[in-house]
């Protein structure tokens, strides 16, 4: 098993304000992941000025307005933003990351060196973006939040079609609800999509809490993605399902030590480190009582004791009517050398 790749989706929980942003990059250096992941879009391009928001973004920001355009505007970056991120990113020695929602964004980010494209939920229909997103030739994780598996191979054919190699894409299960009802994960799904497609699977988070990645971790997932704030409670479509800091950090710590336990050949055998135990956890026989020299052993005569340092109990039968060499007391260890 290889090194599980952490995207820390800041997203748009930085409400605007570069200064936060540059907070969010802090966090995630501090709790260890390999990307933080912005978003890179212009309101304009994205949605229409009619169009409503979400009923979680509704909720959770709570603002009496109902604009999905007038929200998008206020979470724009612009161009000086991405670039003082980016040096930020690099200052801190943690990789920049953005998603961009249309043909403009898509070719934005890759004018910036962008070393892979993520392809968001919602963008997964969207021909025109697919297209200018496989023509870019990097590699490609794409999300599948809201998608049937029929979607999922529509998108792949188009990725295909304009030059990616499959092996080049990763597709990440996800579920398009924030935060998404347990009932609701399907984590199985997950390993339907490398079954179905051969390709390396993730998993896109948006539960409260942290158990769920993990396990997708435990189950297969190479790829794991989770949005994450400063605070729960600011105002904002994304926070409130989002992770706070120290969540983040033992997020981290987790999918880490699960990479450790799960880097074993897979055979079936004493490890290192417990090899030292067998002898004091295990059993040998000895004595129950005192036996004289020439006295040959019966069922009565012999018990299984700690420590394992003699003749294993497994040989029980074995030593079932051997004759002793010499005079033995009550729980002597016994050894193959003590018997004629």
């Amino acid at each position: 098993m290889g090194k599980i790749i952490i995207i820390a989706e800041a997203g748009v929980n930085h409400n605007g304000d570069i200064q936060v942003a540059k907070k969010l990059i802090d966090v995630a250096v501090d709790a260890g992941v390999d990307y933080v992941k912005f978003q890179t879009f212009k309101a304009d391009n994205l949605v229409s000025k009619s169009a409503k928001k979400a009923k979680y973004q509704s909720v959770n920001i709570n603002d009496g307005d109902d604009s999905q355009y007038a929200m998008l505007k206020n979470l724009e970056l612009s161009h000086e933003n991405h670039l003082e991120l980016m040096a930020y990113c690099s200052e801190r020695k943690i990789q920049f990351f953005s998603t961009a929602f249309d043909v403009e964004g898509v070719n934005y980010l890759n004018d910036l060196g962008l070393s892979f494209f993520k392809i968001p939920s919602g963008e997964i229909t969207n021909y025109p973006y697919l297209k200018a997103i496989a023509l870019c030739g990097k590699p490609v994780v794409m999300s599948t939040g809201m998608c049937s598996e029929i979607e999922i191979k529509q998108a792949l054919d188009v990725l295909v079609k304009f030059g990616l190699k499959k092996e080049s894409i990763s597709i990440l299960h996800c579920n398009t609800e924030y935060p998404t009802p347990m009932k609701d994960v399907n984590l199985k799904a997950m390993l339907a999509i490398e079954k179905t497609f051969g390709v390396q699977i993730g998993y896109s988070d948006h539960t409260l809490g942290i158990e769920v990645p993990i396990a997708a971790v435990a189950l297969g997932a190479t790829i794991i993605e989770k949005h994450f704030t400063l605070d729960r409670t600011l105002p904002g479509p994304d926070h409130v399902a989002s992770l706070e800091p120290i969540e983040l950090k033992e997020m981290v710590t987790a999918i880490r030590n699960i990479e450790l336990a799960m880097s074993g050949d897979g055979e079936k055998k004493p490890s290192e480190s417990e090899t030292k135990n067998i002898a004091i956890a295990r059993k040998s026989i000895h004595t129950n009582k005192s036996l004289s020299k020439g006295h040959l052993i019966t069922d009565n005569d012999i018990i299984s004791l700690r420590p394992g340092d003699g003749i294993s109990p497994m040989e029980w039968e074995n030593i079932i009517g051997k004759t002793l060499k010499a005079d033995k007391n009550e729980f002597d260890k016994l050894l193959f050398s003590d018997f004629i």
